[in-house]
């Protein structure tokens, strides 16, 4: 049996996650910060709810001797992300954008997936075929945004992208380091979810796609790779 952790898992594409890996057989524990909104979350899809706020270090332990004692993990889904977004759903200004409000970002996006990582990396070297998906975005890739061209160029949004870029060197580096772990990056597209005040062009369900499928890769599976729903990207 498969065990997968999904952080950020209560609603949009952790939530979509959860539901197609439990329906391939997986035990899944449903991750959320909110105990309320968490448990309503894992109790509609019969999954196995863990309070886990990736930014805060006590949780994240917490959530590590929870999954430890229900027997190990196997599948680590770093899904919880941030955007900064005014409540209307318009961009900050980049004039606007100060050191502090560049730090949320990266707290929850990068440094909440190394504190996750680092502290389940234990139980992953435990499993016989553990497996990384870092979700990340295609606004990572920085000739996409500079590319006139691109949809992409019109983003303009400084601490989104940023956290999204470190989020691929992220995932380089540990695949290199753990070669015994299949460590890949998602990107999942322009999804409608409440990230992005629903603005996306496509549904959760066709962006939870390559999620999904690099959750199921197996022991000779692809590492060190940054994928869409129709094959691996250009970093």
């Amino acid at each position: 049996m498969t065990t997968t952790l999904i952080t950020g898992a209560n609603k949009g594409l952790g939530f979509e996650t959860a539901r197609r890996v439990l329906a391939a057989g997986h035990t899944v524990h449903l991750g959320a910060r909110d105990p309320e909104r968490g448990r309503r979350a894992a109790d509609r899809l019969g999954a196995r709810f863990v309070q886990l706020d990736v930014t805060d270090d006590a949780s994240v332990a917490a959530a590590v001797k929870t999954i430890e004692s229900e027997g190990g993990l196997d599948v680590l889904v770093s899904n919880a992300g941030i955007e900064p977004r005014r409540p209307d759903g318009s961009f900050v200004d980049p004039a606007q954008t100060t050191a502090d409000a560049m730090r949320a970002v990266f707290e929850t996006n990068v440094f909440g997936m190394v504190r996750v990582l680092h502290a389940f990396l234990p139980l992953l070297r435990r499993s016989a075929h553990p497996v990384v998906v870092n979700v990340s975005r295609g606004l990572a890739a920085t000739a996409a945004l500079a590319d006139p061209r691109s949809p992409a160029h019109f983003y303009p949004d400084v601490a989104y992208p940023s956290s999204k870029a470190a989020v691929n060197m992220l995932t380089v580096q540990y695949a290199k380091a753990f070669p015994g772990i299949r460590i890949n990056a998602a990107d999942p597209g322009f999804t409608a979810t409440d990230l992005n005040h629903h603005t996306g062009t496509q549904t959760v369900e066709e962006g939870a796609e390559v999620i999904v499928r690099l959750a199921r890769v197996g022991a000779d599976g692809p590492t060190g790779t940054f994928q869409n729903a129709a094959g691996v990207l250009p970093w």
